[in-house]
């Protein structure tokens, strides 16, 4: 992807070569310019599209500082509204440290950095894997952790991959999402139900009919 990404900037350098050259429009300093100029957006977008997923992170957490996007829990229910880059970041516990993860049904693994792993007190020990990202193959560990949380739903002993790959993100995958009784969304909201006694489900749907009725 990077490739093609590459392939598209020179052929639109090269298209504004041609266009100057056909208006007559052409100098040795305009030309130069030109390419300084086109070099340096090009530059910009290749470092942009490289590290998407950090930047997404990046702002992620500063639409947290400003209160924007606030995950919402309703009993046992947590809500997460989509972000303003179209996914959904939840607010999670990783054995007690604060992190904001984005949750990824397309991903099979839960995935944390090493600076995230390493303050959440996992060691350096697991099993060596490699693993394919949207930007290619990389070298992780697999390794168990202990205890995440979002809001009150709360998983133990969950498989994991640590890279330095990753840079300073995390994702939540679908090994956490199949041990929830549902997940789904609404709108524009995903919306996280923890596994209930056998019971509850009919005993709330009851409420809300009671609820309904006059």
């Amino acid at each position: 992807m990077n490739n093609q990404l590459l392939m598209l900037i020179v052929a639109a350098v090269a298209l504004l070569i041609a266009a100057r050259l056909a208006a007559g429009g052409f100098t040795v300093r305009g030309l130069i310019q030109s390419l300084i100029s086109w070099a340096a957006i090009g530059i910009i977008a290749f470092i942009a599209f490289s590290h998407q997923q950090e930047i997404a992170a990046i702002l992620a957490r500063a639409s947290d500082r400003l209160g924007y996007e606030q995950q919402k829990v309703e009993g046992d229910t947590v809500r997460i509204p989509m972000s303003r880059d179209g996914h959904f970041w939840a607010k999670v516990t990783i054995n007690g440290v604060e992190r904001r993860m984005l949750v990824d049904s397309g991903a099979t693994v839960t995935a944390l950095s090493e600076t995230t792993a390493r303050e959440a007190g996992i060691g350096p020990g697991g099993l060596p894997v490699v693993i394919e990202t949207a930007n290619g193959s990389v070298q992780a560990r697999s390794t168990r952790l202990d205890l995440i949380e979002v809001g009150p739903l709360k998983t133990r002993d969950l498989e994991i991959v640590v890279s330095r790959s990753f840079g300073e993100f995390d994702v939540l995958g679908m090994n956490f999402l199949s041990r929830l009784q549902s997940w789904r969304v609404e709108g524009k909201t995903l919306v996280l139900e923890p596994v209930r006694p056998k019971g509850t489900e009919d005993r709330k749907a009851s409420e809300k009919r009671d609820r309904r009725e006059p």
